[in-house]
């Protein structure tokens, strides 16, 4: 065996890894704030029985917002076909979370909103940079992640979720 080889075989296995540890990861229990400015332990965000979606953004993120506004689009249809609800952490430092707030508002989004100012639940969940998108399955274990965010990925997260109501 060759060392291309090795080195693909074991890609592969780390991969596979990576993929398996991703179906039984919870998410972790880490205090937070809503948008009210009151502590909430995350892990209870997590509604049993519900699908979650989790999306890391921030305020001076445009492809964050991009997202946020393209699946606000069809979030009404998805909470009834899957059975969903979305939880948006905005990492945005404590310089910029006062604009958190009149953000939401100004968008009209109804979901669930957190404030991550010291990135504690970002660097629990492993996320670098925003946006990145995480579901939860109804059992509660991390199913998917996604980093960036490209027009018409919505469609591939709304895959995801048909894939889960099977």
């Amino acid at each position: 065996m060759n060392i291309k080889q090795s080195i693909a075989i074991m890609a592969f296995v780390f991969g596979g890894m990576l993929s398996l540890q991703a179906q039984t990861e919870t998410v972790p229990s880490v205090m937070v704030k809503n948008l009210n400015g009151e502590s909430v332990d995350f892990k209870n965000c997590i509604e049993p029985g519900k699908i979650t979606i989790i999306s890391f953004w921030a305020t001076w993120c445009a492809p964050c917002i991009k997202e946020l506004q393209a699946i606000d689009a069809k979030y009404a249809e998805w909470q009834e076909k899957y059975n969903l609800k979305l939880v948006a952490v905005t990492v945005d430092d404590s310089r910029n979370v006062k604009k958190v707030k009149p953000k939401v508002l100004g968008e009209g989004w109804t979901y669930e909103i957190i404030l991550d100012e010291n990135m504690d639940l970002a660097r629990a969940m492993n996320m670098n940079n925003p946006p990145m998108t995480f579901i939860v399955n109804a059992e509660g274990k991390i199913v998917y992640s996604h980093q960036g965010y490209t027009p018409g990925a919505e469609d591939e997260l709304e895959k995801e979720l048909e894939a889960l109501k099977k």
